[in-house]
């Protein structure tokens, strides 16, 4: 460490001094400024630090910080170097910024960054280094908040309030006046949006946007959850009122329109809790070796019109959400959980999607319909694992020679370099308050994994219905789900950490030879102390998979052509893909991309 001074009964060290100087360069960054002015603002008035200083400032001169104007007149350098991009606030300090097309980062002070807030969109001024330094910038604009709502607790005085937040990259509590309270007390949970923060205040100012109940009461705390991070806990009313006109009714004109399947063997498979049932599954004996399976995914754009209320609202939601003791459905429940859950023995509107499949799991033929269906047995997972495993119960030749064909799908997509990614799902068991009486590891087995190649092979048979095609055509367009090669980098990175367990891994060579030797490694660490770690970095070391109109495949299920087809009550992907596929069968235009 440099050498230090004493100024005004404290003492000031180079690398304090340089701090100064710089904050002062940079609050005067439109002038000039002299030694003389210098010394003054920063009260230097011993001849130590003085001379400290003019060293400083040769070196800064030196490193092109500042120019030398006149003789002991100086400017910063760079002020006019400006930059949008993203902020990014840490609960360290250690704020960063990166500019738009570039992942570059550019380091924030706390005292730079004019209250801006995580993801704002903003502008910097940014500044050349300075020795031994890195380069910094300062928040000269907010062009856009990235969010200015936030959820947590009301301490009410009596002349005002506070809102303390949980949340790590907002510091300071929520100034509120009591006249913008809501009717909120002290101890209950709130989300408040801020409405002004000043440049020199600490503290934000904020109003009670709504009251979500008591602290510590369980369906506070998950509204609490989904506010913080976005989602919505209440439906609309508008939107109920819209779902309660729709009917329930099925006219002999619709049916007329559709593939029947009310006599042939149907049953869906679930989890014990579930309300929404999109998909079932029938199977009937067809000559020789053939059997048909039907993949009858609830029809839910019937239902549902595109640019309603409902629609827009679905849009929105984008996905149902699960939490621990509650589902915040992406569609009203009048639709989720009744008009379109295929319910047993209850006549159902489906999108189907057909194969005649041997007992190999060697598919002849498929159609994709409109169909009308009515579920004979609602299976929990449970049930039908049950009947898989002591071959006995209702509709058992039906489950197992499903399970038998699925079983025959899962060996040939593992055959062609699908990577066997198979986690247990951490479940947890609640008491009717809402609380935790017990925590387990839910295992996929026969039963669950029958259910999941079906799906799968109805996705992909619709993605490649629509997108292959001859070359001299061009395919329609359509949302496929993709999942591109492993990063190579991050593949190098996952097989020097297996290295120090022993464990090897290919990461050069064909795709499918890596993907073998990735599970290989899975295959090895069965059982492992080590497996649940392994599995974790080695899905880490894994793109993330998106949904795109520009087809590349997806490498993780070793498919060519693969979309979302048999979610649409809780994805409204699946949705826009339902009503593309209806809109190409009736011969309707490719779409634009857009």
């Amino acid at each position: 460490m440099g050498k230090k001074y004493k100024k005004a009964g404290k003492q000031m060290n180079k690398k304090e001094l340089t701090e100064r100087l710089m904050l002062l360069f940079r609050e005067k960054a439109n002038g000039s400024l002299s030694l003389k002015y210098i010394f003054a603002e920063l009260h230097l008035v011993t001849h130590p630090l003085r001379r400290l200083c003019m060293e400083i400032l040769l070196e800064m001169v030196d490193d092109d910080y500042i120019t030398e104007t006149d003789k002991y007149q100086y400017r910063i350098n760079n002020r006019g170097v400006e930059m949008k991009g993203t902020f990014y606030r840490k609960s360290n300090g250690k704020n960063s910024f990166v500019p738009d097309g570039s992942e570059e980062s550019i380091f924030i002070a706390e005292r730079n960054s004019a209250h801006a807030m995580n993801n704002d969109k903003v502008r910097i001024a940014f500044y050349a280094k300075c020795k031994n330094r890195s380069a910094e910038g300062e928040v000269i604009e907010i062009l856009e908040r990235a969010n200015d709502t936030f959820v947590g607790t009301l301490e009410v005085t009596k002349g005002y309030a506070f809102l303390v937040t949980e949340n790590r990259t907002l510091a300071n509590d929520i100034f509120i006046q009591k006249n913008k309270l809501k009717g909120g007390k002290t101890g209950d949970k709130a989300i408040v949006k801020i409405v002004e923060w000043p440049n020199r205040a600490k503290n934000p100012i904020g109003q009670v946007v709504d009251i979500l109940g008591r602290t510590g009461d369980n369906t506070t705390e998950m509204h609490a959850i989904l506010a913080e991070f976005g989602l919505p806990y209440v439906y609309p009313k508008a939107v109920e009122k819209a779902a309660e006109k729709i009917s329930e009714g099925i006219s002999k004109e619709e049916i007329a329109k559709r593939e029947d399947f009310r006599s042939v063997t149907t049953f869906t498979i679930d989890p014990k809790d579930a309300k929404d049932f999109d998909d079932a599954l029938s199977i009937r004996k067809l000559e020789g070796s053939l059997w048909e399976i039907g993949v009858h995914i609830a029809d839910v754009t019937h239902y549902v019109e595109e640019g309603s209320i409902i629609d827009k609202e679905a849009e929105k939601r984008a996905t149902s959400v699960y939490l621990v003791d509650r589902t915040i459905p992406m569609l009203p429940e009048r639709l989720s959980n009744f008009i379109c859950s295929l319910r047993p023995h209850e006549e159902k509107l489906t999108f189907s999607v057909i194969f005649q499949i041997t007992a190999k799991g060697e598919v002849k033929d498929s159609q994709i319909a409109h169909t009308v269906i009515t579920s004979d047995r609602r299976f929990t997972y449970e049930e039908a694992q049950q009947v898989i495993e002591t071959k006995e119960g209702d509709f058992k030749e039906e489950l197992l020679t499903m399970n038998t064909i699925a079983k025959a799908l899962r060996e040939k997509r593992f055959d062609n370099g699908a990577i066997n990614f198979d986690r247990y799902e951490v479940k947890f068991e609640i008491d009717e308050k809402g609380k935790p009486i017990n925590v387990y590891f839910k295992e996929s087995k026969d039963a669950n994994k029958l259910v999941e190649e079906f799906m799968l092979l109805a996705n992909k048979t619709v993605a490649e219905r629509i997108g292959k095609v001859s070359d001299k055509k061009k395919a329609k367009v359509l949302p496929y789900r993709i999942h591109d090669l492993p990063d190579p980098e991050k593949l190098d990175n996952l097989a020097q950490f297996i290295a120090r367990f022993g464990y090897k891994l290919r990461t050069a060579g064909t795709k499918m030879e890596v993907s073998k030797s990735i599970n290989r490694l899975l295959d090895d660490v069965q059982g492992r102390k080590e497996e649940n770690l392994i599995e974790t970095v080695s899905i880490r070391a894994m793109q993330k998979a998106s949904y795109s109109t520009h087809n590349i495949g997806h490498y993780g299920l070793a498919f060519d052509y693969y979309t979302h087809f048999t979610s649409p009550i809780r994805r409204f992907p699946d949705m826009m893909v339902h009503r593309l596929v209806t809109k190409y069968m009736d011969g309707g235009r490719t779409v634009s991309e857009q």
